[in-house]
């Protein structure tokens, strides 16, 4: 019952976060001027008698409430004027996005063991040569962005060995090996930061679960060392660290916006970045929302996922 009554009130107060965003980037939008379209073959005054068709020149309360039908009546976001004149903004977007998520979900599937086994190792060498290697390359990689893996890795693999592609093999199924080794290149890109990241946590975690009294307590009763960390050290440990993938899993969407670009990538994060140059209002207003809402639901995700991984937390109860 606590965790009903705390999931709702997290959703109730998720969508209230959402709403306040959405309504600042709307009116802050609206204040903008509207750019006038380059491409050729488009007749101005029926561009702009089209604007006024949808209310351009009306109080921004008027234009906030006909945006606002529009999506939930015909889950029509606007049309492109800048970037894809006359296309709907909507079909374009789910268009890109299969593109994006394929990378993100590849270099989760990466990242994520990879860092839990760099992890867990350094912590049961602490203090050893092994952990001394693994905490300086971990320093090494969080300290350098992402794009600058993408040069490297664009350098080296791509250019002077040959062994990655530079783009995305659109015509194979996402599933496939042929996929997979298209989108590689970005994949490492964005795995690199997760499995520091990963490692320096799991690291920190496990380490001082190791050193607890219980542990002290479980050795005494008999339990062996590999015994003792299976049973007791990793199940405790864990529980602070499966909710942190859920927020690694944001921070990849978010390096994705400049990755997808370096690698012309045809995915969500281009299309964002694209908009922004282009002064495409429509496309900026629905892609903010997602990534909002994104990022809003990863974090009651996080916070449910502790009632679950360990039942003696109860989020909600007094």
């Amino acid at each position: 019952m606590y965790m009903l009554k705390y999931i709702l009130k997290r959703l109730g107060l998720m969508l209230l976060t959402f709403s306040v965003i959405m309504v600042i980037c709307f009116v802050l939008i609206k204040k903008l001027p509207l750019p006038v379209p380059k491409s050729f073959g488009q007749d101005l005054d029926l561009i702009f008698q089209r604007r006024e068709q949808l209310g351009y020149n009306k109080p921004i309360l008027v234009q906030m409430w006909r945006y606002v039908k529009a999506i939930f009546q015909y889950r029509y976001f606007g049309t492109s004027e800048t970037l894809k004149p006359g296309k709907d903004v909507w079909e374009v977007f789910v268009e890109k996005l299969p593109a994006t998520m394929i990378v993100n979900i590849y270099a989760m599937i990466l990242s994520v063991p990879l860092g839990l086994l760099f992890g867990i190792y350094a912590a049961l060498r602490k203090n050893k040569w092994q952990d001394h290697i693994i905490s300086t390359g971990v320093m090494i990689i969080v300290s350098v962005p992402s794009y600058v893996y993408a040069v490297i890795i664009q350098f080296l693999l791509c250019y002077k060995l040959g062994w990655l592609p530079f783009q995305m093999n659109l015509k194979a199924g996402f599933l496939t090996w042929e996929m997979f080794k298209s989108i590689l290149a970005p994949v490492l890109c964005l795995s690199f930061g997760t499995i520091a990241g990963l490692t320096r946590y799991t690291r920190a975690e496990l380490t001082e679960v190791l050193t607890s009294d219980f542990m002290l307590l479980a050795r005494t009763k008999g339990l062996t060392k590999r015994q003792a960390t299976t049973r007791h050290a990793l199940r405790n440990a864990m529980v602070p660290i499966l909710p942190m993938i859920v927020g690694e899993f944001i921070g990849i969407i978010s390096g994705s916006l400049i990755i997808e670009n370096i690698f012309t990538i045809p995915g969500v994060g281009g299309l964002y970045l694209d908009s922004i140059n282009a002064l495409d209002y429509n496309f900026f207003l629905l892609l903010t929302g997602f990534y909002t809402f994104v990022g809003l639901l990863s974090n009651i995700l996080i916070d449910i996922s502790y009632g679950f991984i360990d039942p003696r937390i109860r989020m909600g109860a007094r």
